[in-house]
């Protein structure tokens, strides 16, 4: 997305203003709440019995699913960073219609990152209680928001990824029943990973029981 004066009035109409001292803020991932970050490592994931180490990789991997060669090389990544990396010269042949689907991905990464580590990653969305998160970004006013000043106190973004971070908490709220833990493919063309179709998701009592993927790892 465009920046500064750059951005067209429906754009600007779509930018929020945030105080720090009101908010959770996510920025790093070894902060109180980085673990809401997509870059947090110790939240793995695992789809089709293949291991993904982050919500991030995931997310980069749905871009490409005509593409699993390139699936493969983003996920083997160890990095959420190199991850997202190696999606970078791809990313002209992205899913045709990636830009009116990413947010319905993004949605879906997040549920799978709950439902397969629901104690630890729900705990850390329960405990942000009724505040806003918002994602600090350097870049990103679109998915976060970035410093609006020098003094770092607001904060000014579309903010997507925290508000699916925020309705995702209140879905929790409610989830006395652990409908949470289970979370069907996505419900778009051509969603596939390596080549098969996305199977259903399903919580796991431990990450620790996810099998490596040597032949992605090596």
């Amino acid at each position: 997305m465009p920046s500064g004066s750059s951005l067209t009035q429906h754009e600007k109409s779509l930018l929020r203003t945030y105080v720090r001292s009101e908010v959770v803020v996510v920025y790093r991932t070894k902060e109180t709440f980085g673990g809401l970050s997509n870059m947090a490592s110790g939240y793995p994931l695992q789809i089709n019995g293949i291991r993904i180490l982050t919500s991030e990789a995931l997310y980069q991997a749905c871009r490409f699913p005509h593409m699993p060669e390139v699936q493969r090389e983003i996920i083997r990544q160890r990095s959420p960073m190199t991850a997202k990396m190696k999606s970078k010269p791809h990313r002209k042949d992205s899913r045709p219609d990636w830009y009116e689907v990413r947010h319905k991905v993004m949605r879906w990464c997040l549920r799978v990152k709950l439902a397969q580590n629901y104690e630890e990653f729900g705990r850390l969305l329960l405990a942000t209680c009724d505040k806003p998160i918002v994602e600090q970004s350097r870049k990103d006013d679109f998915w976060g928001a970035k410093l609006a000043d020098e003094s770092g106190d607001i904060l000014v973004g579309q903010n997507v990824l925290g508000r699916l971070l925020m309705e995702l908490r209140e879905k929790l709220k409610d989830d006395a029943a652990g409908v949470l833990k289970t979370l069907p493919p996505l419900d778009i063309p051509d969603f596939m990973l390596l080549g098969k179709p996305v199977e259903t998701a399903t919580f796991r009592s431990s990450g620790n029981d996810f099998k490596p993927q040597p032949e992605l790892f090596q």
